[in-house]
């Protein structure tokens, strides 16, 4: 990776705003300072807006900005977020449920029980391997607790947010502007592209005229005017592996003293799987689903059942484009956000592939090759695809065809496969997992989480013993409980902001 070059000094237009656009502005603005940068947003364009949740690495995003989250998380309405849930999905009486957490330094000597653990069920004996008996930030979401003690301790716990998309668009784009950033409002009418070199020439709009820069960042969302549309970047589609392709959304109000529990809920539905997004004024719901196996009607019906609500309620019906390009960085122009791809929100990874997007690129401008970066992008989205196919390969409900097709689809990737194998064969999967390190986006706990929580387990012998003997779950479960009253509660916390 080639050092950073703060005194670069180029001219950069952002066509597109919403959260993805206001990120990248930010971004390149704190680390170029003297380029001039444009950002151009249609305001009769509206954003998709509905992904309200982050993982960590949104804390490494505000801090790099230096701003506070006493700051930035009141006028979101954010709240903390833990880790994610997942109800329903599999058909298992004995795993109805379980939760993914953000590792951290908390965890190290309740994690070796719970990797222990695991690997003794793999060879088929018996051993406690509740996956949420074993971390700290389920206790803490189970309890409705923030990752937030009063005292001082020697090391923090992992977390992201959970926040409302479009005030936090506003909140960037107030950040960008008082930074220098220049905010534009008009729609593009062309785009000259060179005809020797092929590279973006200049853009025209309606309201503004021409408008040349060094660089373009696409932020236009699945239209992907410039990286797609002008460049004919080919998109290498996700479809035959990760089936949903539709979401419906609707907004619950929520009484502001009630608890808040620090984790999305992601609950397997008919055809898909439904959202619970807490915020400190409301609850974003939606339903994510497969437009194969269920229409918008039929969907939205059963997501107003879950949530108690009718049709007086409004709901907001969504298409995905779920793929991404083969290319995101094509001559002068690097597609970031939904320009450049998407991957269901099941695991919330929109916005870090928008941050890794921009910072590997700041990281990489204008020494870098593009071929290098672009196969660096489209390893982040292709493991990304692969932890997400992962919950859909393994479940094991058959109540409707949507469940079955999932499980029995065989479009999966080489290092998927493996990993799979390996886990099913009792292999060491640690060793998989460094073999693939520039291949998989998740580490060991999650892939050791989604397979047990998802019950991937051989059926245990009650007769054959170990001469190992499993840790003592219940121990680690009440670690967790002590450590997690020390924890501050969650809604309190958020009104001392």
């Amino acid at each position: 990776m080639t050092s950073i070059n703060y005194d670069i000094k180029i001219s950069i237009l952002i066509v597109g705003g919403g959260t993805a656009g206001w990120m990248a502005a930010n971004l390149m603005k704190s680390r170029w300072p003297n380029s001039n940068i444009q950002l151009i947003e249609s305001p009769q364009i509206g954003t998709v807006g509905v992904g309200e949740g982050s993982t960590p690495a949104m804390k490494s995003f505000f801090a790099k900005l230096g701003i506070p989250e006493s700051e930035w998380m009141p006028k979101c309405n954010a709240t903390f977020k833990t880790g994610i849930s997942f109800p329903n999905w599999t058909g298992d009486k004995n795993y109805p449920s379980y939760f993914h957490p953000f590792y951290s330094h908390f965890d190290l000597e309740t994690a070796k029980a719970f990797f222990k653990n695991c690997d003794l069920r793999r060879q088929g004996f018996e051993a406690d391997a509740n996956p949420d008996k074993f971390w700290l930030s389920a206790r803490l979401a189970m309890d409705k607790r923030a990752p937030k003690t009063q005292k001082r301790l020697p090391f923090e716990l992992d977390y992201a947010y959970h926040f409302d998309a479009g005030a936090l668009g506003d909140f960037l784009r107030e950040k960008a502007v008082a930074s220098g950033v220049k905010h534009l409002e008009g729609e593009i009418e062309q785009v000259e592209l060179c005809s020797e070199s092929g590279v973006i020439d200049n853009l025209r709009s309606k309201q503004h005229g021409l408008i040349n820069a060094d660089l373009y960042i696409d932020c236009s969302g699945f239209r992907s005017i410039l990286l797609q549309q002008q460049l004919k970047v080919p998109f290498h589609s996700y479809q035959n592996r990760l089936f949903n392709d539709r979401a419906v959304a609707i907004l619950t109000e929520t009484h502001n003293s009630s608890p808040i529990s620090a984790q999305t809920v992601s609950s397997g539905m008919q055809h898909g799987w439904r959202w619970q997004i807490p915020l400190r004024n409301r609850h974003g719901n939606g339903y994510v689903y497969s437009s194969a196996h269920c229409s918008p009607e039929q969907a939205e019906q059963e997501l107003r059942r879950e949530l108690g609500v009718d049709d007086s309620t409004s709901a907001r019906h969504l298409n995905m484009k779920v793929g991404r390009a083969e290319r995101h960085w094509e001559k002068n122009c690097l597609a970031v956000g939904l320009s450049q791809g998407f991957i269901e929100p099941l695991e919330a990874t929109a916005l870090m592939l928008v941050q890794y997007t921009v910072e590997e690129f700041i990281s990489n401008y204008p020494e870098g090759t593009t071929s290098a970066y672009n196969r660096k992008i489209n390893r982040a989205f292709d493991a990304i695809s692969d932890y997400v196919q992962c919950h859909y390969k393994i479940n094991s409900r058959s109540d409707t065809e949507y469940w079955i097709d999932n499980r029995e689809n065989n479009n999966v990737s080489e290092q998927l496969s493996t990993l799979l194998e390996c886990w099913s064969s009792g292999g060491d999967l640690e060793n998989v997992l460094e073999n693939y390190q520039t291949s998989v986006a998740y580490l060991k706990p999650s892939w050791y989480t989604i397979f047990s929580g998802m019950g991937l387990f051989p059926t245990a012998d009650p007769n054959q013993t170990s001469r190992i003997e499993p840790a003592p779950a219940d121990m680690a479960a009440i670690y967790c409980q002590e450590m997690a009253a020390m924890f501050s509660d969650h809604r309190r916390f958020l009104d001392a902001q």
